[in-house]
């Protein structure tokens, strides 16, 4: 009861900001496990209704004068339909099948297959910085979430692959890996506040972005990092360079992109995918 009260309170900040926004696209309508669900929540004359998913706060933005709801859609759903909470009534959607293909990689280090247990202890800690960043909440309008490629190259792995190190399963792909060549610069696909930065153990350098609303973006494996935590950054501002740190098989990018704190598929939201 606390929570939902905190939550609509929240939402009536946001709605009061929002009314200010511009008028931006949204993306592809894509309801399958990993991916977005876009949902209608009313004309741009008035202020949006609060919206939430598995109580957990929803990006909201105008689209030509009509107000969407941008909704991560975890990609381990089990279920047919989900529900979006919109003002005081539920909204169903129904989420479409969609299949993931398996990847086998090998890795020299094993410990970056099984840690011992002060790397696990490490891991650990780093989790809770990590997991509080991409699950942040910052009341702001967002400018658009079409996203231009935060460095050149070919992509090398896709998201949701089912994962295997040296032959034993690990957590699906949660991002999008770009083979770019080692130093290349990363730019900011748009603007935002640096949430956290760090040398982590399986993700390396990383970088995380918070684009407001519960937007986020993440950078991993960087040689160098060029930005601070609480800095803001515009797009195209440099953040740090492609390097291969934590568990890598080579040099690339790997990037994330999170809505309500869940993981999505980052070309759904590249304008060039």
């Amino acid at each position: 009861m606390i929570r939902r009260f905190a939550l609509s309170a929240l939402m009536a900040i946001v709605a009061s900001v929002l009314m200010s926004a511009p008028t931006c696209a949204a993306p592809q309508h894509s309801p399958w496990p990993g991916g977005i669900a876009i949902v209608d929540v009313g004309s741009a004359d008035r202020p949006p209704p609060a919206v939430s998913f598995n109580d957990r706060p929803v990006l909201v933005m105008n689209d030509d004068d009509r107000w969407q709801a941008v909704v991560g859609i975890p990609l381990d759903i089990s279920t047919d339909t989900v529900s979006i909470r919109v003002g005081d009534s539920d909204v169903a959607v129904d989420i479409v099948e969609h299949s993931y293909r398996e990847q086998r990689l090998t890795v020299k280090n094993q410990s970056y297959v099984t840690p011992d247990q002060e790397q696990l202890e490490r891991i650990g800690r780093e989790r809770k910085i990590i997991d509080a960043a991409l699950n942040t909440f910052r009341v702001a309008t967002t400018n658009s979430v079409e996203l231009a490629a935060p460095v050149d190259g070919p992509r090398s792995s896709s998201f949701g692959l089912r994962r295997f190190f040296n032959d034993q399963p690990r957590s699906p792909h949660k991002g999008m890996d770009i083979a770019a060549g080692l130093g290349e610069l990363i730019q900011a696909p748009t603007r935002g506040v640096i949430s956290a930065t760090g040398n982590y153990f399986f993700n390396g350098n990383t970088v995380i972005i918070d684009h407001g609303q519960g937007f986020v973006t993440m950078y991993c494996h960087l040689s160098d990092i060029r930005v601070e935590k609480g800095q803001a950054i515009a797009a195209g501002e440099i953040i740090g360079a492609v390097g291969a740190t934590g568990r890598v098989t080579g040099p690339h990018l790997h990037f994330g992109t999170y809505l309500n704190g869940t993981a999505v598929d980052p070309a759904i939201l590249l304008t060039q995918p």
